[in-house]
């Protein structure tokens, strides 16, 4: 079992929206909403190009505002993070079934160690983060690796995810993918099984996308 963290199990993109807005003041610009947007799911590494393209501060110096932004979000995310509808709740299922499970995001290893005081350590065999894999999502990479990690073939994995950037990673990896919408709309997409919110999704419907329909 394969859990993306912002927007699929805590509503932490809304976190992000603050500091992110927060950082565009103090550069003297405002963030686009169409800016925000494109940002999710996405590295810190292609979220600052985006910021500073819609800032049209194209040479703007890049570590100052990682670090800034990555200890307001720290301090943010200190303060606790809201479950997504059914996220624990089928967390908690996957784990008392004895599945074993990764958490695999784009954010980095910082701020994880941070939100896994909300999520629970304890509920992850493996935990893998976008500063500590060669090609963070979109590429298959991130999946891959935590498949690996965990043992077991990636065929043989259900990733959820709520955004096209870790959709697309998921879906090139060869997991299963559910797909959760947060702040972005989804469309239906081959290959993808989409539901508006995690509530009464449990182990054997998650079991249920691994097995081909038959006629």
């Amino acid at each position: 079992m394969l859990f993306d963290m912002d927007g699929t199990l805590v509503d932490s993109e809304k976190v992000w929206d603050i500091a992110l807005t927060e950082l565009a003041e103090r550069a003297g610009g405002t963030l686009s909403t169409a800016a925000r947007q494109a940002m999710i799911g996405s590295p810190m590494s292609r979220t600052m190009e985006i910021f500073r393209d819609d800032l049209g501060q194209p040479d703007r110096p890049e570590p100052p505002d990682v670090e800034w932004l990555t200890g307001r979000v720290f301090e943010l995310f200190g303060a606790g993070l809201v479950w997504r509808p059914g996220a624990l709740e089928l967390l908690l299922a996957v784990r008392a079934a004895g599945v074993p499970t990764a958490l695999v995001t784009s954010t980095g290893r910082r701020l994880v160690e941070v939100a896994l005081g909300t999520l629970g350590r304890e509920n992850f065999d493996v935990v893998v983060v976008g500063d500590e894999v060669k090609a963070p999502k979109p590429d298959p990479e991130p999946y891959r690796t935590a498949a690996e990690l965990l043992g077991v073939p990636i065929t043989e994995c259900v990733a959820v995810e709520d955004s096209p950037t870790g959709i697309a990673s998921a879906l090139a990896s060869g997991a299963a993918v559910l797909a959760v919408p947060a702040e972005l709309e989804l469309p239906p997409t081959d290959g993808v099984h989409l539901r508006e919110t995690l509530e009464g999704v449990d182990p054997a419907y998650l079991a249920a996308l691994l097995t081909p329909a038959t006629a």
